[in-house]
């Protein structure tokens, strides 16, 4: 991978930034044969047209003998706004982890985002944060600054107040994580990775210690960059009752079983 645009890994931070170039995964047997046996079809790819962003095609995972996911089919379109939700256990982050190349089905096909030679950047935020414990609000968020993206530093700064601001967070820039609550740490993991200006925008539970008001202010954020940047958004929750009051599609998990997938006003 090229690094210019690459947020590396390190045992303090691991920010799911990556890049993709839309390789098809086939795969079959267990999760170590997988990482053997990977097949990439650039026929396949190049064969597709039905202006899906990401395509799952009877895709399954299982932990050990426990199923996470069985038989997985789904569809979603550059700029889409999708919902994940299902109870706990129901296999939404494993969807995610499979969308953001995390982990290897263990049969199926994954069609990964590409649109000619450019590459596609996702970034998201995990149940539990990466934060750096020791470094302030701000500084958390300033690791996402890269001069390949922003002209001028000037610009990724007035992007990092604005998003503060909005969001609330204006006078705590200045406090350390490790003295922020739960509903403050996921704000700044939120900001943090959408001054990444990314393509698609992954999340696992992003507002489960937030209020509705603010998880609304999350929302309208997104949005924001889902109408102006065609910025795609998966959004992964338990809240049903939550993400019905937002606009955009539900896919309902249950058992690792999609059972639903459409409008919030008909489940």
């Amino acid at each position: 991978m090229n690094g210019s645009r690459e947020i590396k890994f390190t045992q303090w931070v691991r920010m799911a930034y990556k890049k993709t170039k839309g390789l098809v995964m086939n795969l079959s047997g267990t999760e170590n044969q997988n990482q053997a046996n990977l097949n990439f079809s650039r026929d396949a790819l190049l064969r597709r047209n039905d202006g899906s962003f990401f395509k799952l095609d009877n895709v399954s995972y299982s932990y050990g003998s426990v199923k996470a996911l069985s038989q997985v089919s789904l569809a979603i379109g550059r700029g889409e706004i999708v919902f994940v939700t299902g109870s706990s256990g129901a296999g939404k982050s494993t969807l995610l982890k499979v969308l953001k190349e995390e982990l290897l089905p263990s049969s199926g096909k994954v069609f990964l985002p590409k649109f000619l030679n450019s590459q596609i950047f996702i970034s998201g935020v995990e149940q539990e944060s990466d934060l750096l414990g020791d470094f302030s609000c701000h500084d958390n968020m300033a690791l996402a600054y890269d001069p390949t993206i922003y002209r001028r530093k000037k610009d990724f700064n007035n992007d990092l107040q604005d998003l503060a601001k909005y969001i609330g967070i204006t006078d705590k820039l200045d406090l350390k994580i490790n003295r922020c609550n739960g509903g403050l740490r996921q704000k700044v993991a939120i900001a943090r990775a959408l001054l990444a200006r990314p393509d698609v925008f992954i999340a696992d539970e992003p507002t489960s210690s937030l209020d509705y008001d603010s998880s609304k202010k999350i929302f309208d954020i997104l949005n924001v960059y889902n109408i102006k940047r065609g910025m795609t958004i998966v959004w992964a929750s338990h809240n049903r009752e939550l993400v019905k009051r937002f606009t955009g599609r539900i896919i309902h998990l249950d058992n690792g079983k999609i059972i639903y997938s459409g409008h919030a006003c008909f489940i």
